[in-house]
């Protein structure tokens, strides 16, 4: 059972939304405009060094938590042993941020590191929830992963929207991206192999917020969206790290994604044939990070899947087989009528009932079948 809008009203709200997103893109006055409906105005502006226990290059113990335990699946533990490490110490240090990326930068080791210096320090923009007098306050915490976009434009709007709901937001940036951007362009043909470090990253990523102070570890959330929800969909798989996981226009079957959607999919599929990549190879190469492999390991009171309707990018079949898959309840499926883009109109809401899933008590365990 899937709750969403239909009919006549489903109709004119898809209409409305494409119009708005088409005037996201042309203005980014509109997106400024989105990012301030979403966000306390006192947390975009002032100054942010109001913290007597951090300054640039404070530095926190941590460990890892990772606890992938046994499966009686071969082809989950085969997925298993490519994904996972043998948990250790690390460190966490905070740097100064660049303007308008939040309070700090966060920095820690990737746990899978390919072997490029700036590109296996993982970083993280940490949007902190704070008092009137701007002293950071206690509270839980949000780990973001965003979306294929250079600019990571939406999850930066997810963050700061859940900074203004009272949860410390923290925005990884995935590899190659933001600060782990390297000066060389990376071939099309190293981004799925990529994402199996992405997936380490965003678990150990749960143990360095856990690290840091005024975050409250006995609540942290992971929330992904488009490229950063199969990212998030997977790391859900992983274990039980996270309390709560929101999966944003994403889902399953991600080889069936890049082959066959339209946009931004077939752009990227365009780019892997003109690299020499063919359809078996990208079949190949997905195979490692695909969600649908580990999704019956994911505990599905702590899940949800936030999904468009009429999504060419992410068609409706990717979400209902990881729907399926991971025995999502009633209520835990959320049908947008929107497509992969006009959905941002409908943040705000997501946003919102995000904030009361996070703090919600879970229901009762559901039995494994």
């Amino acid at each position: 059972m899937r709750t969403g809008l239909r009919g006549a009203a489903a109709l004119r709200l898809r209409r409305n939304a494409g119009h708005v997103w088409r005037e996201c893109v042309r203005s980014t006055r509109m997106i400024l405009l989105l990012v301030l409906l979403l966000s306390d105005w006192k947390c975009l502006t002032g100054s942010v060094r109001a913290d007597d226990q951090l300054h640039s290059g404070s530095s926190f113990a941590a460990h890892d938590t990772l606890a992938c335990g046994s499966d009686g699946s071969a082809d989950a533990r085969q997925c298993l042993e490519g994904l996972s490490w043998s948990p250790c110490e690390f460190s966490v240090i905070c740097e100064d941020a660049v303007a308008e990326t939040g309070d700090w930068l966060v920095r820690f080791p990737s746990p899978l590191p390919p072997g490029d210096a700036v590109n296996d320090r993982v970083a993280m923009e940490w949007y902190a929830v704070r008092s009137p007098d701007r002293s950071m306050i206690s509270a839980p915490a949000v780990v973001v992963v965003h979306e294929s976009g250079r600019g990571m434009t939406v999850g930066r709007i997810i963050a700061k929207g859940l900074r203004a709901q009272g949860f410390h937001a923290f925005l990884l940036h995935l590899p190659g991206y933001g600060a782990r951007r390297v000066a060389r362009e990376t071939p099309i043909e190293q981004m799925l192999p990529a994402l199996r470090q992405a997936i380490a990253d965003v678990r150990r990523a749960r143990d360095a917020v856990a690290a840091l102070p005024s975050v409250e570890d006995s609540l942290i959330g992971l929330q992904g969206t488009s490229l950063g929800g199969f990212v998030t969909a997977t790391v859900a798989g992983l274990d039980h790290g996270y309390d709560r996981v929101f999966i944003l226009l994403a889902g399953g079957n991600l080889h069936e994604v890049i082959l066959k959607g339209a946009r931004d999919a077939a752009g990227i599929r365009r780019k892997l044939e003109s690299a020499g990549v063919t359809e078996q190879q990208i079949i190949d190469l997905a195979r490692p990070i695909e969600p649908l492999r580990l999704a019956h390991r994911i505990d599905p009171r702590r899940t949800w899947l936030f999904s468009g309707t009429h999504d060419d990018v992410v068609p409706p079949a990717s979400s209902l087989a990881f729907v399926q898959s991971a025995r999502l309840p009633s209520g835990h499926h959320i049908e947008l009528p929107a497509d992969h883009y006009s959905g941002v109109v409908f943040l705000p809401v997501v946003l919102q009932h995000m904030q009361r899933l996070m703090t919600e008590p879970l229901s009762d365990p559901v039995p494994a079948p």
